[in-house]
């Protein structure tokens, strides 16, 4: 299916991977915010810090309306290519989420490339995970029916957490688009290379400012589709964009998961690129994708 114009017509305006990183941070949070609309109201968003293994790191959480004592929660990893987004990027979808499945959400603001390279965001986002769970009464969560989530390199990080065995117990692992494999030598990142998309330049860009040596993408920890074990790891939806570079990668991981024996949905959205799981203001595929994204949840945070 062709590339819808609206998921087209979203994408940031010089490409990101032509700008300054302070200059593609600030142009990548206004382009979410254009796109995502406004933020649903929850019940209580609280900020707060959490001790990380670089020093404290920001996390907010999200209660959902009505809520009340210990809830199934999702930790949510924004996207960035691990070098741009917040806590702020993420606010729109981890508003709804909330309030759709319902759970509480918590997003965690790991430490950014290129001033903190691999694997600091993973350490930080297996840390926040392992911290949440042992301050399970205190932040009103419900350790048995607590999962992961993210999008793009935020799903990479998830994957990342889930692969930690000496981690807590997770229930679901929800991976928009992720990042599995730093080689990238898939036909859908030779394909994909609309100069006013998310490309293979924006791909490496990415990769060039997370890595210290090209080497270390050979860690599964950066390139989970390389671990060689998957067996046990929590029930997977992987959502996946048809005009991705990213999107063979995230399918073999979805195929290696199933191979292991671990339940997978995986679920290719036609006419999307790269982003659009942000873009629930002006394009359909985006809701149609967070509703999926909701059912998945629900099932698996269930009491």
């Amino acid at each position: 299916m062709p590339l819808d114009p609206r998921v087209r017509g979203s994408a940031a305006d010089p490409p990101l991977y032509t700008l300054s990183v302070e200059e593609a941070r600030a142009a990548d949070l206004a382009a979410i915010r254009a796109a995502a609309g406004a933020g649903e109201p929850v019940r209580h968003v609280t900020d707060r810090h959490l001790p990380g293994p670089g020093g404290d790191l920001p996390i907010r959480v999200y209660r959902p309306v009505d809520a009340t004592g210990a809830l199934p929660t999702v930790v949510y990893f924004f996207g960035g290519g691990w070098a741009l987004g917040s806590i702020e990027t993420s606010d729109e979808i981890c508003r709804a989420l909330a309030n759709a499945v319902p759970c509480q959400v918590i997003t965690v603001g790991y430490r950014l490339a290129p001033e903190h390279k691999f694997p600091a965001a993973v350490d930080d986002c297996r840390a926040a995970v392992a911290w949440i769970a042992a301050h399970a009464a205190d932040l009103g969560v419900d350790p048995a029916r607590l999962a992961v989530a993210g999008d793009s390199a935020g799903g990479n990080l998830a994957a990342a957490v889930t692969l930690d065995r000496g981690g807590p117990p997770l229930a679901a692992q929800v991976l928009v688009y992720p990042n599995t494999d730093h080689r990238g030598d898939t036909a859908s990142m030779r394909d994909n290379d609309d100069p006013a998309a998310f490309n293979r330049r924006s791909v490496a860009w990415y990769w060039g400012h997370y890595l210290a040596h090209p080497d270390d993408g050979r860690d599964p920890r950066a390139s989970p589709l390389l671990a060689e074990d998957l067996t046990g790891l929590p029930p997977a939806l992987v959502i996946t964009a048809e005009h991705d570079p990213l999107r063979d990668e995230g399918e073999q991981y979805a195929e290696r998961l199933r191979d292991a024996g671990v339940p997978v949905v995986a679920t290719r959205y036609p006419g999307t690129a790269h982003g659009f799981f942000a873009m629930s203001g002006v394009v359909a595929a985006a809701r149609e994708a967070r509703a999926e994204v909701v059912g998945f949840l629900r099932t698996h945070l269930a009491r």
